[in-house]
C-alpha cells in the first residue's frame, strides 16, 4: 500500500470532537438559559439541561456515524470507479468519529450544567453566560491551534454563536416565564 494514498482519520475524528464539545456548550447552555429565564426552580433548569446533554451526546454521535458512513461509502465507490486501492480507504470510521462526538458532547455540556448550580438564582443566568463565553473562546483558540488556522476568527465565531444562542433562548425563556 503506498503511505501517500492512506486517508488519515485523524482530521476526522478532531473535527467530530471539537463540533461535539462546542455544540455540547451551546445547545446545553442555551437550554439552561432559556429555561432559567423561565423560571427559578433548579431542580427543573437541571432537569433540562441533563435531558439537553443526553438527547444532545446521542444525536451529535448519530449524526456523525450516518455522516461519516455516507461519506465512506461515496469514497468506496469513488475508489471503484478511479481504481484507487481499497486499503487507501480503511481509515474513514464512522465509530470513531461517533465515539468521539458523543464523548466531546458530553464533557461540553457538563459545563452549563456545572455553571448553573452554585451562584444565587439572581446571578445564574450571568455566570453561565460568562462560564460559556469563556469556554467557547477556549474551544475555538484550541481548534484554530490544532487546525493551523487564525486564531481570531475561530475563536470571535465561536463567542458569537453562543451569545446568540443563549441570547435567542433567554428571550423565549422571558416570553414564557412561569
Amino acid at each position: 500500500m503506498n503511505p501517500e494514498n492512506k486517508i488519515d482519520e485523524r482530521p476526522n475524528v478532531l473535527r467530530a470532537g471539537v463540533l461535539g464539545a462546542n455544540d455540547g456548550i451551546t445547545s446545553v447552555a442555551g437550554v439552561v438559559i432559556g429555561v432559567a429565564a423561565s423560571t427559578s426552580n433548579l431542580a427543573i433548569i437541571l432537569l433540562a439541561g441533563a435531558s439537553a446533554a443526553l438527547a444532545g451526546a446521542f444525536s451529535m454521535a448519530g449524526g456523525e456515524y450516518v455522516s461519516v458512513s455516507t461519506q465512506a461509502d461515496t469514497e468506496k465507490m469513488l475508489a471503484k470507479e478511479n481504481g484507487t486501492s481499497m486499503e487507501a480507504l480503511k481509515a474513514t470510521n464512522p465509530w470513531h468519529a461517533a465515539i468521539s462526538s458523543f464523548i466531546s458532547f458530553a464533557v461540553g455540556s457538563i459545563l452549563p450544567l456545572l455553571a448553573t448550580p452554585p451562584p444565587p438564582k439572581n446571578f445564574r443566568i450571568i455566570a453561565t453566560v460568562i462560564a460559556v463565553a469563556i469556554a467557547l473562546f477556549l474551544t475555538g483558540y484550541i481548534s484554530a491551534a490544532l487546525g493551523g488556522a487564525p486564531k481570531r476568527p475561530s475563536v470571535i465565531r465561536n463567542v458569537i454563536v453562543g451569545l446568540l444562542t443563549m441570547l435567542v433562548t433567554y428571550i423565549i425563556g422571558t416570553l414564557i416565564h412561569i
